[in-house]
């Protein structure tokens, strides 16, 4: 095989990154794209020469205007999508919002609606199903101290 013809062979994934973010009651900090008909969480794409971390802060900066410490990764999940191509999804461990940074969150207002606090259980009704999944095996990882990798939002198959 011809070199030109291993890198036409080679994923071209698209990467993007968030942040999960909590309150003092355990609730998930959820965001209402204006673009979307359901809930996200803070996050977006990677760009060029920009690493996971890096576009995690960005994007919860460029979103809700905060600039809160941004922890450790808790999730990568392989996503396969026909319409859009592939992707790979990073999901960082935001931490507790203190009620005084939960206030002066500034939505992008180009961007999005709202951004609020939802118990886990609700997440199914929220969010897409592979983002539900996404978000509650999140939290499961930072319970147990220790990334995950999913594939569509869960487990692999063993």
């Amino acid at each position: 095989m011809s070199e030109s013809e291993q890198v036409e062979r080679m994923a071209r994934p698209r990467m993007a990154a968030g942040a999960l973010f909590c309150d003092a009651q355990g609730r998930v900090l959820l965001v209402r794209p204006s673009y979307k008909p359901m809930w996200e969480i803070p996050g977006g794409y990677i760009e060029t020469g920009e690493s996971p971390l890096s576009a995690c802060r960005r994007e919860v900066e460029e979103e809700l205007g905060i600039r809160p410490p941004i922890g450790p990764l808790l999730v990568v999940d392989w996503a396969p999508n026909d319409a859009e191509g592939d992707k790979v999804l990073y999901l960082f461990d935001g931490g507790e919002l203190s009620p005084d940074t939960a206030a002066s969150i500034k939505l992008a207002s180009d961007e999005l609606l709202a951004a609020e606090f939802h118990a886990v259980e609700d997440l199914d009704q929220l969010l897409i199903p592979r983002l539900a999944r996404r978000v509650k095996q999140a939290m499961a990882a930072r319970a147990q101290g220790r990334p995950v990798y999913l594939e569509h939002g869960g487990l692999p198959a063993q």
